[in-house]
């Protein structure tokens, strides 16, 4: 089913265009089919079934589709900050021009930029647990106004100790009867079928099988590498092996920018793509990858969808991907309609907490080495310091500024 058979709201539609949908997933023709009346919904869903974007084109539906709604609010929640962020990318991506305000907060950063735009009203709030309870106890977010809520990921969310704050949180938003209030899990267990019990008013239960995807064809190789020397492992490659064509993933919008300005800096022409970028700059690169002009592309996972290159020779994975499931959805890119393909994946000892839940999704080993001389090169990038916009998931540190001069 393609989404303009949905009568959904013409301005979510030009979202849903500019985001690279086209055609709905299993989960989201039966979520958006099922929530469409209202009804509170139970989906079992792994990561990477098109789940997210599911939720928010019900929930978006819903404030702009419906006369009333307008001035209600949804509240997201998902068990980390770089789930959030994530969750806020794609939301912002699908509100498209409508006005629509979106808001991630987290724990790990401070308070006042997060309450300063709670204040300046917001519709949908996608945040962690516990930076929601603190925000909700503080007095500075209300929860009575969130007719529309939405957890994701509850079996992690229990798994991190988060049941008892979900149910503190649920008691603070309107009666079950006035909310509509959707599930997602991966998996069925005992606590997330009492909170569905307890918090939800006759849920619809949608159960989706994961996409199985291979990755035999694919050449893969994780590369052990300190943070502070990534680029100049990235130089090193790509300048060595000159790859006809090459998307590079960054978990965040604005390591992006700073890894392609600092790639231009070494004299290897690229672009970035993230999901703010005005349409008309987003679509003349999307030409230009098409057309070859531009080889190398840095990306995000949600600014990446809808990019199709034939014969894509090269996937480097700069951030090892939160979700485990993106890792197949990144790589996969680069082995389409029977054809080998490359894939670096870079680990740091930032990524390396990411590493075992990827090898138990793809049920392999990754071929790995540890980085040595050869493999890099020198980053004239070293002591310049990165401008970039101010991009809203700028929660690390290491997201630009200057870097050592590695040599």
């Amino acid at each position: 089913m393609n989404f303009l058979d949905l009568n959904l709201n013409e301005k979510l539609l030009k979202g849903i265009e500019k985001a690279g949908y086209v055609v709905c997933t299993p989960v989201q023709e039966k979520v958006l089919q099922s929530s469409y009346n209202g009804s509170d919904l139970y989906v079992q869903s792994q990561t990477g079934t098109g789940k997210t974007a599911a939720y928010l084109i019900a929930v978006i539906q819903e404030i702009l589709g419906k006369v009333g709604n307008n001035d209600k609010q949804v509240l997201i929640l998902v068990p980390t900050r770089e789930l959030a962020v994530q969750v806020e990318e794609e939301a912002k991506v699908l509100v498209g021009d409508s006005g629509l305000k979106i808001l991630s907060v987290y724990g790990g950063v401070g308070y006042d930029n997060q309450i300063s735009k709670i204040k300046n009203g917001t519709n949908i709030i996608i945040g962690t647990p516990g930076r929601i309870i603190d925000l909700n106890e503080g007095g500075n977010l209300s929860l009575k106004n969130c007719y529309f809520t939405v957890i994701d990921e509850a079996d992690r969310m229990f798994d991190m100790g988060f049941y008892l704050d979900l149910r503190k949180i649920l008691k603070e938003l309107p009666e079950t009867d006035n909310r509509q209030t959707m599930l997602f899990s991966a998996t069925l267990n005992s606590y997330v079928k009492n909170l569905a019990w307890e918090y939800t008013r006759e849920p619809i239960e949608i159960t989706i099988d994961a996409e199985n995807i291979t990755v035999n064809e694919i050449d893969q190789e994780l590369i052990h590498i300190s943070s502070n020397e990534k680029m100049r492992l990235l130089v090193g490659i790509l300048k060595k092996e000159s790859p006809s064509s090459c998307i590079i993933f960054c978990n965040t919008k604005r390591m992006c920018e700073v890894v392609a300005k600092r790639l231009e800096i070494n004299e290897i022409k690229c672009d970035f793509l993230i999901g703010d970028l005005p349409q008309q700059k987003r679509l003349a690169i999307l030409k230009k990858v098409k057309n070859g002009e531009i080889k190398i592309l840095v990306a995000t996972d949600v600014a990446a969808r809808g990019i199709d290159i034939d014969d894509l020779a090269m996937v480097i994975n700069y951030d090892l991907p939160i979700e485990a499931e993106n890792y197949i959805h990144r790589i996969g890119r680069t082995a389409r309609a029977g054809k080998s393909g490359k894939a670096y994946t870079f680990c740091s000892e930032q990524d390396v907490y990411s590493l075992p839940a990827i090898e138990r999704y793809v049920e392999m080993s990754i071929p790995s080495k540890v980085a040595i001389d050869d493999d890099l090169l020198e980053d004239k990038s070293a002591n310049v310091y990165i401008k970039t916009e101010n991009w809203h998931d700028d929660y690390d540190d290491n997201h630009g500024g200057y870097r050592k001069n590695n040599k």
